[in-house]
């Protein structure tokens, strides 16, 4: 058994080789992935360098500590695998480097046979008697095309040997820089997981003093949830509304086309002519009863839509558009940071929670511009109290932002991608800036970050 461990090596050696380290493509998406947590990390810093330094530990400082601490352990986790990918490249290589010292010593043994052989007949006369010992001129020929190719082999047995020397030179130059990567590799996981230690102390603290005050925490998330309760009425109001103006269209619609019809039993006329409808000697044609049916039948639609909402040619366009960018629609905010998910939202060590119908986005201050995320046509211009909130419809796809210092559109506008609609207003600690984004296909909330560009 033992004997075969080194012949089982380099079978597994060479189906390394095959078979390769990570692919590049997953090593390039682990790169991008952490390059986009990098400058999500770098925008949330400055957030979170606004609020650490307060007295008064809030709400808006446990979500922005929640958020950087949620973003440090994507963080390290990837450069985990970044480890675990240098570990695999390194023992891969390892069995390269196994391979090719195996194939060396055979490469070596052969050509030491094969010295032997050519010392033991160096003699000139040997080498011309085994040429003119031939049988016939043609045998004369072969041998000494096998002479020449015997030296040729040879020399070729030197060439595999020096270039296998030379790959395993190159392996072992490789094997100290993934070394010397995965050295950097640990000491930025050690670095990053002792900032996360510190991050997870700071937010103890946030959420002791918190737990001690939550009667006032209490009073903060009431007021966010009548917020929200409004915002979600006035936006399923707009909703209704268009539907109604949708099924009022429609209706109006199927009346014009049966006013339209021709009636029952009545031979279709073409506008252009009469010969339409009748022979070469008047009579009628066999089809004209069959197209009043078929017209009579699509003029009277008694199949009702799935949505008055995707009726029209523009919101079906609309409608398709804006499904086929799914996860690349913009952000209505630059460097903003979600703070409060879509849904539920616990605050920990507390019974409290938050059910956010859209997510919460922060920004560094307040008076940041807000932008719409697609076209579309304004809907709703309105006043919550303490900010304004805008709603665009996209088809039957509703977008809705709320808690706007000021508003530069106007209901019946017509907007484009990334049009400027409005500032974003203070958060509810008056720290810096925010906005309540919600998503909605008709009435139904859809999560935003599903859809937003990633």
């Amino acid at each position: 058994m033992y004997r075969s461990l080194p012949l089982l090596l380099v079978l597994l050696a060479g189906l390394a080789v095959g078979a390769g380290a990570q692919p590049p493509a997953d090593k390039s998406a682990m790169e991008k992935e952490r390059q986009e947590i990098q400058k999500e990390l770098k925008e949330i810093q400055q957030l979170y360098e606004s609020v650490k330094g307060q007295k008064k530990k809030t709400l808006s400082q446990l979500n922005v500590l929640n958020r950087k601490i949620s973003l440090q352990e994507r963080y390290i986790g990837n450069i985990s695998r970044e480890i675990r990918s240098i570990d695999d490249d390194i023992y891969l290589s390892e069995l390269e480097i196994y391979r090719l010292n195996k194939q060396l010593d055979t490469l070596r043994v052969q050509y030491a046979r094969s010295i032997s052989y050519a010392y033991k007949n160096r003699s000139n006369y040997d080498y011309v008697n085994f040429i003119f010992s031939a049988s016939s001129f043609n045998d004369a020929i072969k041998r000494f095309s096998y002479l020449k190719s015997y030296r040729d082999y040879r020399e070729k047995q030197v060439a595999n040997i020096y270039r296998t020397q030379e790959l395993i030179g190159q392996r072992k130059k490789q094997q100290l820089v993934r070394k010397d990567q995965k050295s950097v590799a640990l000491e930025k996981q050690t670095k990053q997981i002792e900032e996360l230690a510190v991050q997870k102390k700071e937010k103890n603290a946030v959420i002791n003093q918190l737990k001690s005050k939550e009667k006032e925490l209490e009073r903060q998330i009431a007021l966010k949830k009548k917020r929200d309760r409004d915002l979600q009425s006035a936006v399923l109001a707009i909703v209704r509304r268009e539907i109604e103006l949708a099924k009022k269209e429609a209706e109006e619609r199927r009346k014009a086309a049966a006013a339209n019809a021709p009636a029952k039993g009545e031979p279709v006329v073409s506008s252009g002519s009469t010969a339409s409808t009748s022979g070469a000697a008047g009579k009628p044609l066999a089809s004209t009863a069959g197209a009043t049916e078929t017209t009579s039948k699509r003029n009277d639609p008694v199949k009702r839509p799935d949505s008055y909402l995707d009726l029209n040619a523009s919101d079906v366009a609309l409608n398709s558009s804006f499904e086929a960018n799914r996860y690349k629609i913009p952000w209505p905010v630059d460097n903003g940071i979600v703070v409060l998910k879509f849904g539920d939202n616990k605050i920990e060590n507390t019974l409290l929670t938050i059910d956010n119908p859209g997510i919460t986005i922060a920004t560094p201050s307040a008076g940041s511009t807000v932008k719409a995320v697609f076209n579309g046509e304004v809907r709703g211009v309105y006043n919550l109290g303490d900010g304004m909130a805008v709603t665009i419809r996209h088809g039957k796809y509703f977008s809705t932002y709320s808690n706007l210092s000021t508003v530069s559109v106007e209901k019946g506008s017509i907007v484009k991608t990334g049009q400027v609609i409005g500032k974003t207003g203070r958060d509810d600690d008056g720290n810096g800036g925010q906005i309540d984004f919600i998503l909605t296909m008709e009435a139904r909330k859809i999560d935003p970050q599903a859809w937003l560009r990633r």
